[in-house]
């Protein structure tokens, strides 16, 4: 008698079982392509760097930033390693992105349009190309020529770094003019359209503070005032005079009390700050403008004199070549007076006017650099204590 042995079917009867490590990969993918998904079209997590937005933001503030609000924007550089900017962890220069595929700027409609005084998240504009220092820490690529010129920024820091719009650097500013606006700083006052604009209620200005006679500035007192050392310092030993970053709260408080504040702007000009002429421009980050800030469509008078503020719009942001030969303008090889903006523009500002590299010193933010607005913080934290008072709370 032949004994076989027959192998069960598996055709429509009983599923066969999947292994453990099976199991685990797929649950990852798939939560890698969800998450993916979340961070593209709804919202992302960010965290506040540096003191630039105090005292509305305060470093290693956790946020979310809403992508819906304005509208996701599709990915432009679709080929990238997940849950990565523009650098592999553990590297120094290795891209983790691929240009191999670019898609056109796109984004899909929101519930509104930035608007004047929003909190923004945006890309760097001037983060298209970067140097690099050794330990893999990110040299703007434009301060470095102006300074050493071209070839001596390469020779000190090597090749730059190349990145694609949505692979640059995200930053955190308020929008203080949107497109069409007409922006001035006089003596650190800000108006857009020839109005005095919105001063945000925890930002911070630098001042000259003198306090009265047995009225101690010590660490009680700062602690009081909700503020801190890094805020400010005594410009000598024997000095009576402090000088602090305030808020429009604290110089209320200090001046009801008798302390003497006063405004401590700059007076001198600037050669750090946009569009770096100053012989046409003499200007600072207190004393600045006016600026136009470009619409979509509007179209502008071109000359040389007007040309360093849309030189960098005109041929990196809407990708156009410009030449000027014996005073005349030529773009994209034909003599022009006039260009006509493809797309809007934005200028960003940090509520730590003294202490923020906004716009001021590098220009204007396209539209297609914009991320999202940020929305909610979810987790705050100082010296490895979690500040409860601050969780939860929707950013304005």
């Amino acid at each position: 008698m032949r004994f076989t042995y027959r192998k069960k079917r598996n055709d429509g009867g009983e599923q066969k079982k999947k292994s453990r490590l099976r199991e685990w990969i797929e649950a990852a993918i798939f939560a890698v392509i969800a998450a993916t998904l979340i961070r593209t079209f709804l919202f992302e997590a960010f965290v506040i760097p540096s003191g630039s937005m105090e005292k509305t933001l305060l470093v290693h503030d956790y946020l979310f930033v809403s992508k819906i609000s304005y509208g996701p924007r599709i990915p432009m550089t679709p080929v990238a390693w997940p849950f990565t900017q523009h650098t592999l962890p553990f590297t120094k220069r290795t891209n983790a992105f691929s240009t191999i595929v670019k898609w056109k700027y796109t984004r899909l409609p929101g519930f509104s349009a930035i608007a004047r005084n929003d909190v923004v998240v945006f890309n760097y504009p001037c983060g298209d190309t970067v140097l690099k220092e050794e330990n893999g820490a990110d040299v703007d690529y434009y301060s470095m020529v102006r300074t050493l010129g071209y070839k001596d920024a390469e020779k000190v820091y090597g090749q730059p770094v190349i990145r694609p719009v949505d692979k640059r650097e995200n930053w955190i500013k308020r929008c203080v003019g949107v497109s069409g606006d007409t922006l001035q700083l006089i003596r650190g006052v800000l108006y857009v359209n020839g109005e005095p604009a919105l001063v945000p209620p925890y930002s911070m200005t630098s001042y000259r503070v003198v306090p009265k006679e047995g009225h101690a500035f010590n660490d009680h007192r700062l602690e009081e005032l909700a503020l801190n050392k890094n805020d400010g310092h005594r410009p000598g030993a024997d000095s009576t005079e402090f000088i602090y970053d305030l808020s429009p709260d604290n110089v209320k408080t200090l001046t009801l009390e008798g302390t003497k504040v006063t405004p401590r702007l700059k007076e001198a000009c600037d050669d750090r700050v946009f569009p770096y002429d100053l012989e046409k421009y003499p200007w600072n980050e207190d004393n600045y403008g006016p600026v136009y800030i470009p619409a979509k469509g509007a179209t502008i008078h071109l000359d040389t004199l007007v040309l360093p503020f849309y030189k960098r719009i005109i041929t990196t942001y809407e990708n156009n070549t410009l030449e000027v030969v014996d005073g005349k303008i030529y773009i994209n090889k034909r003599e022009t007076s006039a260009y006509t903006f493809k797309m809007n523009y934005y200028w960003m500002m940090g509520d730590n006017r003294h202490q923020s590299t906004d716009s001021r010193f590098w220009g204007y933010v396209p539209e297609d650099h914009i991320v999202g607005k940020a929305w909610l913080i979810w987790l705050s934290y100082h010296k490895n204590k979690i500040r409860w008072s601050r969780l939860f709370t929707a950013i304005k």
